[in-house]
């Protein structure tokens, strides 16, 4: 066995003891750790990919017990393909989120801050590798208390209240998805994916245990759905992506959420098998509150007069086109749903911290009234800013119309005929809502000033933050270039998954 099958495991031990290392250190110096780490673990990521790409999946065994009574992780390419992803946005997060993090967070507590960043990157680790559904929920409560703490450590009233809010909804998840996983143990006797899925697929063709088994199903997947902000659990997210620091709402709304649906992928495939969850019609429960989600967070969007608050509400949408793709099939609407966690997972950081270099020179204002012409003033963040909107709403070339056209292909390939309709009604539907929001938005911030005082920025002022978006920028565009050689790893992966 290759020595390079043993990465995933150093790296979420590696990120726990960072976590642990950084308590003790300067903020200046921990914070530099972190963006090692996160370097360390998306290099690792990317020669792994590459290695099971070419031998396939691979079964660790941790410890000395086999299974099904020890714990294993399972390595596919998938897997450390989206590993190396969730790195990459952490280190950009992180570094172009350098200028507010000094600013909202006190010196003797950035250090804390970057404890937890340490514990969300293992969090996410753990749920690209683990093959233990109880691991899995042991790190999504890690994850959980972690993502509370990126977002109340700068201890503005509404962080406070976006806190309690989100870890209000988290614990309702976390309590639904542990429910689910000790009904599933009670009926199989088994915590390991592998034997998970082959007593499920057992009892599921005899008959025995259905409602039980169904009951599990529902309870994992609200579970997992209300922590993500599937609709109707997304009113945490204005206060949550729109007061906390830049770089807390880009790893929140481009990671957090995302490991989370990519674990219940896994869970969907790996435990339940896609037989039994698209017999169930859980799927089709999923489709439906998407499509709902897609147009709801669409129309609270339009509706801010907050640029944060605006790319919040536009999660909620774009949450609901991941799920609305899990609920059109298991392949092509997966493969969809997946593609768009990587579009969603660059685009939105992005945008985060380019409305915040564009508030920056509008003296700190956030309300549109205030950022008319702003981006004559700033425009490394005007430009940065288009890109991720124009690939919010879909414009050739981008990532998000990379998306839309997968999920019309899912949608008029392996929809029904009801589903086929809906889909593409929604996506031009929801198209033009984005354009309503994300287009007036470009518009009034290339408008004429107000005459407010602003402050000129250039790149010289802001080099963290303009790195950091010309690597979005250009994975953005890369990857619309290069969707076809994607697609097609993705759609291998899943199958193999």
């Amino acid at each position: 066995m290759s020595f390079t099958v043993n990465f995933p495991l150093f790296m979420i031990v590696l990120s726990l003891m960072s976590a642990a290392v950084s308590s003790v250190l300067p903020g200046k110096v921990a914070r530099v750790i972190t963006l090692c780490l996160n370097a360390v673990v998306c290099t690792a990521s990317s020669i792994l990919t590459v290695y099971l790409y070419a031998e396939g999946p691979v079964f660790y065994k941790m410890g000395h017990f086999p299974s099904p009574w020890g714990n294993e992780l399972k390595l596919t390419y998938l897997g450390s393909l989206f590993a190396a992803i969730f790195a990459t946005v952490m280190f950009l997060c992180v570094l172009g989120g350098k200028k507010h993090i000094n600013l909202d967070i006190e010196a003797k507590k950035q250090n804390f801050y970057y404890i937890m960043i340490d514990l969300i990157q293992a969090a996410l680790l753990v749920f690209c590798f683990t093959n233990d559904i109880f691991t899995g929920y042991v790190f999504i409560e890690i994850c959980t208390i972690a993502s509370c703490g990126i977002l109340m450590i700068s201890q503005i009233g509404r962080t406070t209240l976006a806190a309690v809010r989100y870890m209000i909804f988290s614990l309702v998840g976390s309590g639904l998805f542990l429910l689910g996983v000790v009904v599933l143990y009670n009926i199989t006797g088994h915590l390991l994916m592998p034997q998970l899925r082959e007593t499920v697929e057992a009892l599921w063709q005899s008959g025995e245990y259905r409602m039980p088994l169904i009951s599990s199903l529902c309870l994992i997947v609200s579970g997992l759905a209300i922590k993500s902000g599937l609709f109707p659990f997304q009113f945490w997210m204005p206060d949550t992506y729109g007061y906390a620091t830049p770089a807390s709402s880009g790893i929140l709304s481009g990671l957090v959420s995302k490991g989370y649906i990519f674990f219940l992928i896994k869970i969907i495939l790996d435990v339940y098998g896609s037989d039994m969850f698209y017999s169930s019609g859980m799927n089709n429960v999923l489709f439906a509150l998407g499509v709902i989600g897609i147009v709801t967070g669409s129309g609270f969007a339009i509706a801010e007069n907050n640029i944060f608050r605006m790319i919040a509400q536009s999660s909620a949408a774009q949450i609901g086109y991941i799920y609305m793709g899990i609920g059109i099939s298991p392949t092509l609407g997966i493969v969809a749903a997946l593609f768009h966690i990587i579009t969603h997972a660059i685009t939105k950081p992005s945008l985060f911290l380019s409305a915040s270099a564009l508030s920056d020179s509008a003296n700190g204002y956030k309300k549109f009234r205030n950022l008319q012409g702003v981006a004559k003033d700033n425009k490394p963040a005007g430009i940065f800013f288009t890109i991720g909107a124009f690939s919010m709403i879909g414009i050739p070339f981008t990532m998000g119309f990379v998306s839309k056209y997968l999920f019309a292909t899912a949608g008029l390939g392996e929809g029904s005929g009801f589903k086929a309709y809906t889909t593409i009604i929604v996506l031009a539907v929801s198209t033009i809502l984005n354009t309503l929001y994300f287009a007036r938005t470009v518009i009034r911030i290339y408008s004429k000033p107000t005459g407010e005082n602003r402050i000129k920025l250039t790149v010289r002022n802001q080099k963290p933050y303009v790195t950091a978006s010309v690597m979005f920028a250009i994975i953005n565009i890369g990857t619309s270039l290069a969707a076809s050689p994607i697609f097609y790893l993705i759609e291998r992966g899943v199958s193999r998954l």
